[in-house]
């Protein structure tokens, strides 16, 4: 019943909350973590124990992976970033002929979730808004320029007068020209959804955010809204999701309107203000991952109007060699 954290980096929470639920029902399994660099991650040294990996680009990535988990006992895998997804889920068949299971959705939703413009094409088809792109010979002002496929708000622009405009905004042909959508008027949420085996939605945790550090939220609150209805209505069912997804979603602050932005297809960084609200979902996916049993709704399971506020904390290591 061992659990491998990958990609760990930073995901102390992460870590803990799984090593808390797994020891309620197995004392002497263990979550384990791996990083291309465990010495310098602080989740690895949470852990019972870590390992090294190559990195996500070496040919040989998987084979060690396997290799290590093997040695381990660990059956279970719970990916983190976005770069190793669709590695995993290509591997799939290979991981489980080894008795290994990762928490992955589908090749085919990982890939709408890498697309920034194919996820928009996703929202259509299940009836959810999403901010309108312009081509770049035909744009209003002001506008928010975002890349496909891009990650942790890097390569991101708001443009509110045309001389912001550079030859690099209109040669990248990554970069797409979107409505922009005030934060005078919007507020954005993170929403934290679990899909059960059967790609069904069990839970929805909209956290409004309310400062971001580096791409990743540092105070947050749980919101029980309008967002969780509209989400249970519109996105009830996503063929190839499974576990854990992390959806964006903009909703007007006088307005009936809400719109779409992104879906992560992992455990997001602000995912231990849910898990500390009462959406357990590493108690779920131990469940129906390693004990064999069937998830009921839990839309109202979790805590609404809980403020995370998020704190620098220290990881000594002795001894260090590096």
């Amino acid at each position: 019943m061992n659990i491998l954290i990958t990609s760990a980096g930073r995901r102390v929470s992460l870590v803990r909350a799984f090593q808390k639920e797994l020891k309620s029902i197995s004392p002497k399994a263990k979550v384990y973590a791996a990083d291309a660099n465990p010495m310098l991650s602080a989740a690895c040294h949470a852990a019972a124990d870590y390992f090294e990996v190559p990195r996500l680009d070496k040919k040989d990535y998987i084979d060690i992976l396997i290799k290590k988990c093997v040695e381990r006992q660990i059956t279970l895998i719970i990916p983190t970033i976005d770069t190793e997804l669709l590695l995993l889920a290509e591997n799939k068949e290979k991981l489980e002929a080894n008795n290994i299971t990762p928490i992955i959705a589908s090749v085919s939703f990982i890939e709408k979730c890498r697309d920034k413009r194919v996820i928009h094409d996703f929202f259509a088809t299940h009836n959810v808004a999403t901010a309108k792109e312009y081509d770049k010979d035909n744009y209003s002002l002001p506008l928010f320029i975002k890349p496909i496929d891009g990650s942790r708000s890097v390569d991101t622009f708001l443009i509110k007068k045309k001389e912001d405009l550079t030859d690099y905004h209109f040669s990248n042909e990554k970069l797409m020209f979107l409505e922009y959508l005030d934060h005078n008027d919007y507020e954005e949420f993170t929403c934290d959804l679990y899909y059960n085996k059967d790609h069904q939605l069990k839970c929805v945790v909209p956290r409004k955010r309310i400062t971001v550090r580096d791409g990743e939220v540092n105070k947050a609150v749980t919101a029980n809204n309008e967002l969780v209805s509209y989400i249970r209505k519109n996105l009830g069912r996503i063929e190839g999701a499974i576990g854990c997804l992390t959806a964006q979603f903009f909703k007007h602050k006088s307005e009936a309107k809400i719109y779409g932005i992104e879906i992560n297809s992992r455990f997001g960084g602000g995912y231990p203000l849910s898990y500390l609200a009462g959406a357990n979902f590493p108690k779920w996916i131990i469940a129906e991952y390693l004990l064999g049993e069937e998830i009921d709704d839990k839309f109202d399971c979790w805590e609404d109007k809980l403020l995370m506020i998020r704190y620098d904390d220290e990881i000594l290591v002795h001894e260090y060699k590096g």
